[in-house]
């Protein structure tokens, strides 16, 4: 490796001299004024220095004079005085309208049987990397504000869609296509919440007792048309899910609602409670939905909520029981349980 040194006859500065040597970084070795007493090729390179120049030279008069900080020369006094180290300090060197991105190390050589004390100064330019690194920044901040904004849409779109069906509901003359078109409606607007609650988060994960609440609210505003008669409470651990996760938990509080509206409140019941409760310990969790109606049927009912209540708890890794509440019904669906339980 091509190195330079001063004319004059080196003290023992053998050690440091090697170090400059062997190394294929930058590399400076200062003597206690901070005077270049060697200097790496790569260095003199690295910074469009003149070899020639540079040797004898105080380290803050190179270039134009773009060494010269106060902060930088605060570190090398504090190291030269063995006070601190300088370990991976970086430093921003500007250069004309060139701005290089440093990182600096600096050791403090004591030669023990001399009074000499020298630094060896290592500089690293990582100005591509921290490029790289802050257009990848840019790159993940315009991707977060374009998924942001397509939640947004795919939620707006969902509420369109959900209005249709409502209006659409409405207009037909068929009971059984009237029902079919209500239960779609508060399919669509469960994943219209969930929507809602990933677009204002930054994480990707979802805040499960606001996602929840919204979701009860909104259900119960387009079901039940006495407020008064039927409420529907949601009781949640502070806790978050992820995207996905949320997804099947929304449809299945959607479901289970769906299905204690329609058959747990027939019109002689002058009044009922509906309770979402979800509650977490680690990674096992328990959601439950329960109602004080007329209660479980003899013979229950296996129709298309069931059936989708049943997949999404298998997609959970998680069982469904079914019981008796005493008086109504309660469903839990328990991740960890050794079995699918649904009666």
């Amino acid at each position: 490796m091509e190195f330079f040194t001063p004319n004059r006859p080196a003290s023992p500065n053998n050690l440091g001299l090697a170090l400059v040597l062997c190394s294929s970084t930058p590399l400076v070795l200062l003597d206690a004024a901070f005077v270049v007493s060697a200097a790496s090729a790569t260095f003199c390179r690295a910074f469009g220095l003149d070899p020639d120049a540079v040797m004898g030279t105080e380290l803050f008069a190179l270039g134009g004079g773009e060494w010269n900080l106060t902060r930088l020369r605060s570190l090398l006094d504090a190291t030269l005085s063995g006070d601190a180290a300088i370990d991976a300090y970086e430093l921003e060197l500007v250069r004309g309208a060139n701005v290089q991105h440093l990182i600096l190390n600096v050791q403090r050589l004591d030669y023990g049987e001399t009074d000499e004390v020298c630094l060896v100064l290592a500089v690293s330019d990582v100005t591509a990397v921290r490029a790289a690194e802050r257009h990848k920044d840019a790159l993940v901040r315009d991707n977060q504000v374009l998924l942001k904004e397509l939640q947004h849409r795919v939620a707006n779109s969902l509420q369109i869609i959900a209005s249709v069906l409502m209006q659409s509901a409405r207009k037909v003359q068929s009971d059984e296509a009237r029902i079919h078109l209500n239960d779609a409606h508060h399919r669509v607007l469960s994943i219209a919440m969930l929507q809602k609650q990933l677009a204002e988060t930054a994480t990707g994960d979802v805040a499960l007792r606001p996602y929840f609440t919204d979701l009860c609210r909104t259900i119960g505003a387009s079901m039940i048309a006495d407020p008064a008669r039927i409420r529907i409470v949601a009781t949640v651990s502070d806790t978050v899910a992820k995207a996905e996760e949320s997804v099947s938990l929304g449809l299945i509080v959607t479901e289970l609602i769906i299905n204690s509206l329609k058959h747990a409140f027939p019109e002689e019941v002058k009044s009922g409670n509906i309770a979402v409760n979800y509650s977490s310990d680690g990674l096992a969790w328990t959601l439950t939905v329960s109602d004080d109606g007329v209660g479980r049927p003899d013979k229950p009912l296996l129709g298309l909520g069931t059936g989708i209540v049943e997949a999404l708890a298998k997609q959970l890794q998680a069982s469904v029981k079914m019981e008796n509440a005493n008086p109504g019904t309660l469903v839990s669906v328990i991740h960890g349980a050794p079995e699918p339980l649904l009666a």
